[in-house]
């Protein structure tokens, strides 16, 4: 298993922030490579990417979700394994570090050598920025769901 840590502030309060990540189906506006995720039960999601012209889908189960800390998943069907948890910490009233923690088995000798040559973790960087820069454009959140896992 390969592993990935990267994190970024972001000019919200936590709970922007958290609430905006809870809001699966629009991960493709900021996450690169995802074409689609629907959100199947509280628990369960169904991702669609696409990665240099490799598609995949598979679905994660959230295992835990706690408001305004983190949210863990693993996958459990499907072309990828992956897990991983993404934590939110208060700064300020007005700014929060978004800090994004993931362990992924890369498939065939291409995602090996994209893992080893650092792909995985310039992506992941990538994202969290756009994911700054489309909850600070907005300011608020497009949705949120409070619930515990």
């Amino acid at each position: 298993m390969s592993q990935v840590e990267e994190s970024i502030e972001v000019a919200v309060p936590v709970h922007t922030a958290y609430n905006q990540w809870t809001q699966f189906e629009t991960f493709p506006a900021f996450m690169d490579g995802v074409e689609r995720i629907e959100q199947r039960t509280d628990t369960l999601t169904h991702w669609v990417t696409k990665v240099d012209g490799v598609r995949r889908e598979f679905d994660a189960e959230i295992t835990e979700q706690i408001p305004d800390e983190r949210v863990a998943w693993t996958t459990v069907a499907g072309d990828a394994r992956q897990a991983g948890v993404v934590t939110f910490h208060r700064l300020d009233d007005a700014r929060t570090k978004v800090m994004l923690q993931m362990e992924f088995q890369p498939d065939g000798v291409a995602e090996t050598v994209g893992d080893k040559l650092g792909f995985v973790k310039r992506q992941t960087k990538g994202d969290l920025q756009r994911f700054k820069k489309y909850i600070e454009e907005r300011g608020q959140e497009t949705g949120a769901w409070r619930g515990q896992v």
